[in-house]
């Protein structure tokens, strides 16, 4: 999914720390931005929910060269 993402100029959004910590360890390497999901188990309702109204913000960080975004 990195190298995709690397390759697609796509950025990924996930739950998941392992894609924090591989672009932590690689830090001259280039890396995809990743938005990283640290909201408790829940529904995909509720996950929706808190999610949505912070897209804008995330964008804005995406275009201003932010590489990871925490979503809480």
């Amino acid at each position: 999914m990195w190298a995709e993402a690397l390759r697609r100029s796509a950025v990924i959004i996930s739950k998941d720390e392992d894609f924090i910590l591989i672009g932590r360890s690689q830090p001259e390497s280039p890396a995809p931005a990743v938005v990283w999901i640290r909201i408790g188990n829940c529904s995909r309702k509720a996950l929706l929910e808190a999610f949505m109204p912070v897209v804008p913000t995330i964008l804005e960080m995406l275009r201003a060269g932010e590489k990871i975004i925490e979503v809480r």
